[in-house]
């Protein structure tokens, strides 16, 4: 069994400035660090591996320094690892980007599962996973809680809903992404670690791809654009008040009185 695993590097703070022109996050300068959300979908390849046993390659879409993202996931235990950097990749929305894992997907080969963190911390759509199963016309289970088995054939999974859980059996290839805390990663192996650093990391440019049209991928293939970015208003900072018993609610009706008014 082969699966591949989507990772992706994420600025490590929640602050950054954006290119005002495009609306594309800079991230030159900031401290980086592979999103957590992914290294759950890592840890449920990797548990499969150790039951079923599994080839696990892992791919990741970005700039050279991302390869720290393969070498730590070789040091949990990953087989292979895909860098996806080409400059003509650079400022894709989510459109553009689950076309671009698609196309470097089916050019590194065939699998049987492809495995999703839920989202990015970056981004947050939760919907990469989604158009990357629609590109590659595969049934797509999301907010998977639990792989409670898998065959040659077909994998029975445990997703919730909002209001309940539902059990389904899905057959593959398919596409699963995972949910952050279901699948507590493990530490990295010092063995590991030390034979990940000599390891080959394959990448995939452009020239690599079937579709060759830079229309299709990053800025130019995104569909949306980031008009404005602003910072919410800040609300005007206020007293604490210390009220007890009647004293309390008659405080609260007061306020409520006030809002209602305005």
């Amino acid at each position: 069994m082969k699966i591949a695993v989507c990772m992706k590097q994420v600025p490590a703070v929640s602050e950054g400035n954006m290119d005002p022109e495009t609306g594309v996050l800079l991230r030159a300068g900031l401290e980086a660090i592979v999103n957590v959300y992914d290294l759950s979908a890592l840890e449920a390849a990797l548990k499969i591996k150790d039951s079923k046993g599994a080839s696990v390659h892992v791919f990741t879409m970005g700039p050279a320094k991302a390869e720290n993202v393969l070498r730590e996931a070789f040091a949990m235990g990953a087989d292979e690892g895909w860098l996806i950097c080409d400059k003509a990749f650079a400022g894709a929305d989510v459109l553009a980007t689950s076309y671009t894992l698609m196309q470097s997907i089916r050019a590194a080969g065939d699998y049987d599962l492809i495995l999703c963190g839920k989202q990015t911390t970056d981004g947050d759509t939760a919907q990469v996973s989604g158009g990357l199963a629609r590109w590659m016309n595969l049934p797509h289970v999301n907010w998977t809680t639990e792989i409670m088995d898998i065959s040659n054939a077909d994998m029975k999974v445990r997703y919730s809903m909002e209001n309940r859980m539902v059990t389904a059996s899905v057959s593959l290839p398919c596409l699963v992404s995972v949910e952050k805390d279901s699948f507590v990663p493990r530490m990295p192996s010092l063995k590991l670690k030390i034979s990940g650093k000599k390891k080959e990391i394959h990448v995939l440019t452009m020239e690599d791809l079937e579709d060759k049209d830079k229309e299709r991928y990053g800025l130019s293939g995104s569909a949306t654009r980031v008009r404005k970015i602003f910072p919410p208003p800040r609300t005007k900072q206020q007293e604490p008040v210390t009220l007890d018993g009647a004293g309390a609610a008659e405080y609260i009706l007061s306020q409520l009185g006030h809002a209602n008014l305005s």
